[in-house]
């Protein structure tokens, strides 16, 4: 009696412990409230506007409330970016191609055939380093450019459009993608009621959720993937004279995309499927390559576009100002060590050089102030640029010293400008001709916490997205956002993002709600939230071919498939006769090829010989290639046929609407679900079908490489229906 007596008692005293703690960690908690203030407790009257010097002018570095917010942002993660944390970066070097001497006087873009060497890093932005590389999200895509007048830096991700327009939004949109605070989930994924509850209550945001729910957003490498600033930017001639720019990174092995359920297992199966494409590619000499392309506007002409240039909600279509090609970027070497070149490098928006330039865009203003800061933390001092990866590779001097990790040993008693106590005679740097001179552009007045209503346009490129997709491209999108709404919680945050979209395009906005239970789509009550704007302009072409990734799927001849990789099917009893003549043809065509059985070790062949195996049907699935090769041979088809992870393999890769090639009894592997097609393809898109006949594998190969090339075939009948 005694001891229970003294065990209630402990068991007590422990539930007051626990209890005590509990309101210890009370008095540090902080309930929401409906208003906003500073850390200091200054109330906030606009949190959606830097201040800026007018409404399209540059931000004042007197915005101590966007200093505050950003400040704390970019300190918020030790040790690794808050954002684009998971990455992969290879060096390489640019070469010019085209000389720009009449738009910029920047040295590295005068001379054609210059090479200039480079460090790109490419990375996804919501999750962290131990993410995995195929989540749906926007893609980083930043060169470090080593140039003879000091390190040029071109930051910007495989999207041309972002989602909001001003940089005291950034904290926001990242704190609501980012996992949700109370139980750190999910991780590297929109598809959580945080990021919708915000992104429904911008409309700002539409057309960047179009394109994050596209394709472009399950890039298939970062090899396939194109590249864009997002802002615009200016160069600047020798005689001062200033254009606007927008840049173009174009892939020489064509765009294209995973499919959904595709990236889905790949995650799972392989985390670093796009870090180890990059590395193994460069490795195997089969450099990765882009063109630098460039949207030349003059100043006069800005206005006439439609929209505001300094909206980085905004594209131009290449239909009303072309591309044009200047130069190109090989990525040849891999990085020695990862953290001290991949996760040491440092990018900055602001490190420009002269004849490259800013524009008064608000989201990139903020941007110059954040990557300084963020780098302070993150690399453990100002001394950051003294970090090899980061050095430039001409010489560098000023009168900075000491902090955190110097590693330059400053001689001599001057630290200061001017003076004249280094060299004896005086030394001055007040106003010269030589080095960075910004564009003298003329400013507005008076200084405004304001939005400019020409950004208030917020649906309109959306809706030329939209009608630029090709509709399974369409189709996609539907199913992403879906996908992605069916995972919230709150029907009232469904429902106010397919208001949204009915501005976008009402069968969009009516197909999503009919998937996720929610009522028809309302456009009215999206236009009476607070947020919207009733701004619709309209561009003088209805869609571009530039914006399909369907649509530009073709690539030279002699790239049609290279370093794509193809799946051998084989088992005991394979004939091997027309299989080395494709397997040869498509080695040729730049391709790689392996050969994929049940075991590891060796398969007999129909004549006895013994063909080395690869992989096993487990351990590199059909999501790791593009495409899936099954030879003849009547005991080798049934033993597969037989085999539930061989029939899956062809199966997955045909839902995947990837090439596949069925030589005589083969074909069986489809034949026996239903799924027939002939040697032209033109029963089932991509599906080739052959003999063993030796007259007849020349053909064969060329067919198999064709399909290869269009690299998915998305008009194939009843996906759905297909068990993988």
């Amino acid at each position: 009696m005694a001891q229970s007596k003294q065990e209630a008692q402990r068991k007590s005293k422990a539930g007051e412990a626990a209890q005590a703690k509990q309101k210890q960690l009370e008095t540090f908690s902080q309930a929401g409230e409906n208003l906003l203030t500073t850390n200091q407790g200054v109330v906030i009257a606009d949190n959606h506007n830097s201040l800026r010097a007018g409404a399209r002018g540059p931000t004042l570095l007197e915005d101590f409330i966007l200093r505050e917010k950003i400040t704390h942002f970019d300190h918020e993660r030790i040790p690794e970016r808050v954002v684009h944390a998971r990455g992969a970066g290879a060096h390489g070097f640019f070469e010019l191609t085209k000389s720009l001497v009449e738009y910029t006087r920047a040295d590295f873009l005068q001379e054609v055939g210059l090479k200039t060497p480079v460090f790109a890093r490419f990375s996804t932005v919501a999750g962290s380093r131990g993410s995995a590389d195929t989540v749906r999200d926007a893609r980083g895509f930043a060169v470090k450019f080593y140039t003879r007048e000091g390190n040029y830096d071109l930051v910007g991700n495989n999207i041309p459009v972002f989602f909001v327009q001003d940089a005291m939004k950034f904290p926001d949109l990242i704190h609501a993608v980012k996992p949700e605070p109370h139980h750190e989930m999910p991780q590297a994924a929109s598809a959580h009621d945080t990021f919708w509850d915000f992104v429904s209550l911008m409309p700002e945001t539409t057309h960047m959720l179009m394109w994050v729910m596209s394709d472009r957003a399950i890039p298939r490498s970062y090899r396939m993937m194109e590249g864009f600033g997002v802002h615009t930017f200016r160069m600047i001639n020798a005689k001062g004279v200033s254009h606007f720019v927008k840049f173009h990174w174009k892939p020489k092995l064509g765009k294209h995309a995973l499919v959904w359920d595709e990236a889905q297992k790949v995650a799972g199966k392989d985390a670093d499927f796009h870090r180890r494409d990059l590395h193994e590619a460069i490795a195997n000499g089969d450099f990765p390559e882009w063109e630098l392309g460039l949207q030349l506007i003059p100043e006069a002409k800005a206005e006439s576009l439609g929209f505001d240039l300094l909206d980085p909600t905004k594209l131009i279509p290449e239909e009303m100002v072309p591309v044009q090609i200047v130069g190109r970027l090989v990525l040849n070497r891999n990085p020695e060590n990862f953290f001290a070149e991949t996760e040491q490098v440092a990018f900055h928006p602001g490190h420009v050089v002269p004849g490259i330039d800013f524009s008064n865009d608000p989201l990139l203003q903020g941007r110059l102030f954040s990557y300084t800061d963020t780098q302070l933390s993150r690399l453990g001092g100002p001394n950051f640029h003294e970090i090899p990866i980061n050095r430039g590779v001409c010489p560098f001097h000023n009168f900075q010293r000491d902090g955190m990790h110097r590693m330059l040993v400053a001689k001599g008693q001057v630290a200061y400008e001017p003076n004249t106590l280094a060299s004896g005679a005086e030394f001055r740097v007040d106003g010269g001709e030589q080095g960075f001179r910004s564009y003298p552009q003329e400013m507005e007045s008076p200084k405004v916490r304001l939005r400019s209503a020409t950004f208030d346009d917020h649906f309109s490129q959306a809706s030329f997205f939209w009608n630029s997709q090709s509709p399974s491209e369409k189709e996609h999108i539907i199913a992403a956002f879906q996908f992605e709404l069916s995972k919230l919680d709150s029907v009232a945050i469904r429902q106010r993002m397919v208001d949204n979209l009915a501005h976008v395009d009402s069968k969009l906005a009516r197909k999503v709600a009919d998937g996720i239970g929610i009522a028809a789509p309302d456009a009215k009550a999206a236009a009476g939230r607070a947020g919207f704007r009733n701004v619709r302009n309209k561009l003088p072409i209805e869609s571009s071919a530039a914006l399909s990734m369907e649509a530009n799927a073709n690539v030279p001849a002699s790239l049609a498939i290279a370093t794509r990789k193809v799946a051998i099917l084989v088992a005991n009893g394979v004939e091997i006769g027309a299989m080395r003549a494709v397997q040869t043809a498509l080695q040729d065509a730049g391709a790689t090829c392996r050969i994929v059985a049940d075991q590891l070790g060796s398969v007999a062949t129909s004549s006895g010989q013994q063909l080395t195996v690869d992989h096993t049907f487990t351990n590199m699935p059909s999501i790791m290639f593009d495409a899936v090769l099954v030879p003849s041979g009547a005991a080798s088809a049934e033993l597969l046929q037989r085999n539930g992870a061989a029939v899956h393999y062809v199966l997955e890769a045909y839902k995947h609407c990837k090439a596949i090639c069925l030589i005589g009894e083969a074909a069986a592997l489809l034949h026996s679900v239903g799924i027939t097609g002939d040697g032209a393809g033109a029963a089932v898109p991509g599906v080739v079908i052959g003999t063993n006949d030796p007259a007849g594998r020349a053909q064969l190969a060329q067919d198999f490489i064709a399909a290869i090339a269009r690299h998915r075939h998305f008009s194939r009948p009843d996906i759905d229906a297909v068990p993988a």
